[in-house]
């Protein structure tokens, strides 16, 4: 990799906010620094613009977005002081307000302990040898190169909850065994990976649904949207194009058996050479010796899930109306579109979502006592790390909800949304978040620094854009930087899912960057053309899926070889 001198980074760094300040100061809309007006002064921008800029130079999320909430701080008292004393001097105070208005709010409290209870039941879980259990059940089916890899595959899709206890659990308990079918490293990395974060961030409970339900919930009460956040969640889902295709890209893959680029070589090299890659024959035969053992265990995790899955469910059904419903229509449980109406009219889901996880955490509890005999002490000990695990995603809710209480005092938003509203069209506008998300995420190597920084921001002016309505472009450019943010993530060689997927499989990291980075931008790149910019402009998110996984398909297999030679 080139390595860039820190000096060069920091003068290129300086140069860009200075250059996107003068330009907001000469095309912004004309509104005086002492207005009190809807629209921000052009200077409203700087904090999201240091967030990023800072997080680029230095990718240190915590120091870009402390250095944005004190400059929002400053920025604000000026904007209604005109003094520059004052705003040097209560700035600062105003910065550490945003942050406690952050903690104070119920909602907000709400969020938080979800993120706590459910990575507390993950640590129960591992600890319990549940996941584990479930991969050891799983392997039995693995008898062939193919098969192997689908397996794979599928049990990345089964541990949903957790990117990186997907990574982790799954990469090193298949590494062995894709050791033995001769299964590159880099294949195997590249399959963890890209069913790590996309499903994670896909699934309607995971470490991920409490972030971004969480910045939504807050966007949605600033905007007066009267739409809650999970209801926003299930509404983006339709236009996941990136998240969605790179997991049937991973299987489509698999089952033709063929690759191209750099992953070719890769597959092509371990088949053809007896090199470093071989099976360990003692790690097999304790693999294969104590998968009966595991298996059982698999218990621990399956039952926590369905307690957590349909808790939830009943929630959220109970709470949106279902049960009247079900009054004209005993079956009216099993129509999505119900559902979706269900949702949409609950108003308690962050406490459901509580709940659902409190009793999780608590069927998890029992089962590591129960049935794989774990300790009280040791299930404290899980519990606790879970709870400290819980600290980061906090501190980056807690962060994002206070930038974006600064950029709503100094309406950011509506600024950029004057600024934008002649000269990016509406239709132009998903295509153009995505794309900035992704930049943003693979320079920081955070999808999740990524959506707190662009969700406040972004999606006022998607909203100014839709007519100050609820619509298309506004639920479009949801889904666009969640899966923009993921993309870049996917890609960058500093996220920490790339790590440590390249950590799990044993793979060297610059190997799994270079292997699995055209297939990244291949999704990519069909994600945006026969996705983001068609349903921007009302094509059906089906047709434009039944497009592009054509697109996908057709322009895999023109590039794509077969392994075997």
């Amino acid at each position: 990799m080139i390595n860039i001198p820190r000096k060069a980074i920091t003068v290129s760094g300086l140069m860009l906010f200075a250059i996107l300040m003068l330009l907001a100061y000469l095309f912004g809309p004309n509104v005086s620094s002492t207005s009190s007006a809807d629209i921000g002064p052009w200077y409203s921008v700087a904090p999201p613009i240091l967030a990023v800029i800072v997080a680029f130079m230095t990718r240190k999320l915590f120091l870009s977005l402390g250095l944005a909430i004190l400059a929002g701080g400053i920025l604000a008292v000026y904007r209604y002081s005109a003094s520059v004393a004052d705003a040097l001097l209560s700035g600062p105070v105003t910065a550490v307000g945003y942050l406690f208005g952050a903690i104070s709010g119920g909602w907000n409290l709400q969020v938080l302990a979800f993120v706590f209870i459910i990575l507390s039941m993950i640590s129960v879980m591992v600890v319990s040898g549940g996941f584990v259990g479930v991969v050891a059940y799983l392997t039995r089916f693995t008898k062939t190169r193919r098969s192997t890899k689908f397996m794979t595959a599928i049990m990345g899709l089964i541990i949903f909850i957790d990117d990186y206890a997907n990574t982790m659990i799954v990469g090193s308990s298949m590494r062995p065994i894709s050791d033995l079918r001769k299964i590159s490293r880099e294949k195997l990395a590249f399959i963890i990976d890209s069913t790590s974060a996309p499903v994670a961030g896909l699934a309607i409970v995971s470490t991920w649904i409490g972030f971004e339900v969480g910045l939504f919930g807050e966007v949605s009460e600033s905007l007066e949207l009267g739409v809650n956040g999970y209801s926003m969640f299930f509404d983006a889902i339709a236009f996941r194009f990136y998240c969605v295709l790179m997991l049937l890209f991973v299987f489509i893959n698999i089952l033709s058996q063929s690759d191209f680029g750099p992953m070719l070589s890769a597959e092509r090299k371990i088949l053809q050479s007896h090199g470093k890659q071989t099976a360990n024959p003692k790690e097999i035969a304790a693999l294969n010796r104590i998968a009966g053992k595991l298996s059982k265990h698999a218990i621990s995790a399956l039952l926590p899930l369905l307690v957590l899955m349909s808790t939830l469910l009943t929630g959220l059904w109970w709470d949106g109306g279902g049960f009247v419903k079900m009054q004209t229509n005993s079956f009216a449980w099993l129509y999505p579109t119900v559902w979706l109406d269900v949702i949409a009219n609950t108003k308690n889901n962050t406490s459901i979502l509580v709940l659902a996880s409190f009793f999780g955490l608590l069927t998890a509890g029992l089962c590591a006592a129960v049935v794989s005999k774990i300790k009280l002490a040791q299930i404290r000990l899980a519990m606790f790390a879970g709870f400290k695990a819980g600290l980061l995603p906090a501190a980056i809710l807690i962060l994002a909800w206070a930038l974006k209480s600064s950029c709503d005092d100094l309406a950011t938003g509506e600024f950029l949304a004057a600024s934008m509203g002649q000269a990016v069209s509406p239709f132009l506008f998903p295509f153009l978040v995505f794309l900035t998300a992704a930049i943003v995420s693979f320079g920081t190597g955070t999808s999740w620094g990524t959506m707190s920084i662009l969700i406040p921001t972004a999606i006022p002016v998607a909203y100014a854009l839709d007519g100050n309505t609820y619509g298309l472009i506004t639920i479009i450019s949801l889904g666009a930087i969640l899966d923009g943010a993921i993309f870049g993530d996917h890609c960058s060689p500093i996220s920490d899912t790339t790590i440590m997927s390249s950590i799990a499989s044993s793979c060297d990291h610059i190997e799994h960057v270079r292997t699995q980075l055209p297939y990244s931008l291949l999704v990519g790149l069909i994600a945006m053309l026969f996705g983001y910019l068609p349903a921007a402009f009302g094509v059906s998110p089906l047709i434009c899926f039944a497009f592009a996984i054509a697109i996908l398909s057709i322009v895999f297999f023109f590039l794509s070889k077969k392994v075997v030679v």
